[in-house]
Order: C-alpha cells, then structure tokens, then sequence
C-alpha cells in the first residue's frame, strides 16, 4: 500500500466544524443543528443518494416520505408500490434491497434501526459507506464514512498517489484518523459537503477551503488532478427491439421484469433478448403477438452503468378484447405515469406514443 507525503501541516477537524457550522447545506433529509437526526430518513436519503445527486434525489425523497413516512409503513408496502414510487431514480436494485432493510428492521428490531455500525452492517442492502454515516450521523458513533466526495477532498488533502479504486483502503483509515471524538456525525457531513461545495471535481474553491493550509495537493498546484483514477472500460454496445401495443380501449401492453438481475422488477413494454449482435432487421420475430407491425425510425439510446443499450421499436394497434399473452397485463394509457417504469422505458414508449400522460418522460426521451 502507498502512503502519503508527510505534511507540515496536520488537518484539524474543528477548523472543519467551525466551516460547517457558518455554511452547512440546508436538505430534506438533514436535521437542524442541535437536533438528534431521524436514523429512517438518514438510512433513505443514503441509500437514494448512492449514484445519484442530490438535485435528482430531493423530489424523490420528499415523495417517497409522503408515501412511506415511517420504516414499518415501508414494510408494509406491496412491492409494485415501492418500486413505482423509486422509478427514474436507476440502479433498481437500491430500491429491492431498501424494501428488504426496512421489512428487516421492523422483523428483526423492532422497527428501530441498530445503533451500531457493525449491526448496521448486517442489514440487507447496507455497506460500508452507509453503515458508517447513518451511524455517525444517526447515532454519533465514532465512523468514517467515505463517499466520493469525501475520497476526493482526502486524496487531494493528502496527495494519495495510488488511483482509485484500490486507494480506498488507505482514504478510508485516512478519514479515520480524522474523525473527532464530538461531533462524528457533523464532521461526516461536512467533508461531504465541503466535497459538494468546495473541493469540487473541477475548478475547486481553495481559497474558501478550511483545510487550504494543510492541503498537499494545493500546495503542488496540482489538486485537479486528484483523486487519480483507473480508466474504465466501457461496456460493449447491446442492441435489441422493445414492441409497444396500442389496444383500441386505449391500454398498452406491458409486463414486469423479474425480479432479479437488471431492472429487477420494473415495468416495461415487452422487449427482446439485449445482445451485441442482435439483428434488428428480424426484430418482428419476437413480437409478443400477433399484429401488424411498424418499424419505428430511429433507435432509443440509453447508458447502463456497465453497458449502453440502443433499441428498435416496433409499434402496433389491436383490436379491443386481444387477450394479453402469458404473464403480461393491459394498462390504461392516461395510468402509464402510475407503472414503475424505469428512464429507459419511458424512452420507448416517449418514442412510440409522443408523450406519457401525467408522466415527465417526455423531457427526458432522446432516440
């Protein structure tokens, strides 16, 4: 393992504190000064913000609180429910697992989160990063909790040579040696905010920063070039077709996903296999139906986290009464923004209908 340049100058944790107390972010999800947070809405905004910004993430959050305001009424939910009110936020698996955490929890606990990082750990769905922020930020024990931002500001802060990911390890006991002994759970939130903030990926504010003394990178003139990171390859292209059916009482065709593996349990027009070599030129062949089918110009294009996605769509109108095949359903076109319909079948139906009533799909398709 690399180590760190030695410093002549040691952070200090309180010049931190005394920066967040005069500039703390005000979110949904975070409790006002002096107030003992909430573990549920931490645990949620956690899981909700892994991937995703904080700007996506505030609507979704205020959403699914209105809907599931305590970790039983979470629970308790039928699975279709939470997986419709988690659609569009991606990485679909957060949602399965956060389903299981708070049935686990109620079963297990009592309905009260454990106020350990360790037991943390042992729910469904919670790892590393956010079995020490909600226990430092829920619960004040003494944790470091590491996302990116906070790999950022400590790779800058220390000049860590060694790329991520394999610097985490040495970020991670960093942090820790950093953590006060008061106050784990501010200071947990204030390097992520002086990540957000400050110590931004690009054209960082250094002259704003509590820790500019002290910072390695800065000193070398060199902090946009941290953290240092391995190139990542990016994932072959997959192709397929996705076949949208208008029945004429006005209701499309859908099915769900199952519940493992990519879009586990999300809703979607029926689609092809996803493969490099998929020939859309024989796409009709797997059709869900019997129809008279239309080729649509253009593809849907979407990125995965590992692989991008272009689909053929093919479009075709039924008569009223066309039973649905096996495992498929008949939905309600103006009920469509009520499916969980994760971004990239909003894009499909976007493609095929011109827009999804009451849903905001169409802002986001691209073909």
């Amino acid at each position: 393992m690399l180590t760190p340049a030695p410093s002549a100058t040691k952070p200090d944790p309180q010049d931190l504190l005394a920066w967040y107390d005069r500039h703390r972010r005000e979110l949904p999800w975070r409790a006002l000064p002096s107030v003992i947070a909430d573990p549920y809405r931490v645990w949620l905004s956690e899981i909700m913000l892994q991937q995703t910004t904080v700007a996506a993430v505030k609507p979704y959050y205020l959403n699914f609180l209105d809907r599931f305001p305590t970790v039983e009424a979470l629970a308790e939910a039928p699975s279709e429910s939470v997986m419709q009110a988690w659609a569009g936020l991606g990485y679909y698996s957060r949602a399965r697992n956060l389903h299981a955490c708070a049935k686990a929890v109620v079963d297990k606990h009592g309905g009260r989160f454990p106020g350990t990082e360790a037991e943390l750990l042992k729910l469904p769905g919670i790892g590393a990063y956010t079995a020490a922020a909600v226990a430092a930020i829920a619960f004040n024990e003494k944790a470091a909790a590491v996302d990116g931002n906070v790999e950022r500001v400590m790779s800058r802060l220390f000049m860590v040579e060694e790329p991520l990911p394999k610097a985490k390890s040495l970020i991670r006991a960093l942090t820790e040696e950093l953590v006060p002994d008061d106050r784990p759970g501010d200071f947990a939130q204030a390097v992520m905010d002086l990540g957000a903030t400050i110590c931004t990926p690009k054209r960082p504010a250094c002259a704003l920063c509590p820790w500019m003394v002290p910072c390695k990178a800065r000193a070398e003139g060199l902090q946009e070039t941290f953290p240092k990171k391995q190139k990542k390859e990016s994932g072959q292209l997959r192709k397929g077709a996705a076949f949208v059916v208008l029945r004429a009482d006005d209701t499309i065709l859908l099915r769900t996903r199952p519940p493992q593996g990519l879009l586990g349990g999300m809703a979607e027009p029926p689609t092809s296999e996803w493969m490099p070599d998929y020939e859309p030129s024989r796409a009709v062949l797997d059709a869900p139906i019997e129809a008279r089918w239309q080729r649509l110009p253009g593809t849907v294009k979407h990125v995965f986290t590992h692989f991008p996605l272009e689909l053929t769509v093919l479009f075709a109108k039924v008569a009223k009464g066309t039973p649905a095949p096996d495992e498929m359903r008949w939905t309600p076109r103006l009920s469509l923004h009520e499916e969980a319909l994760p971004g990239a079948m909003k894009k499909v139906l976007v493609h095929a209908l011109g827009d999804i009533p009451g849903g905001k799909a169409k802002a986001s398709a691209k073909a």
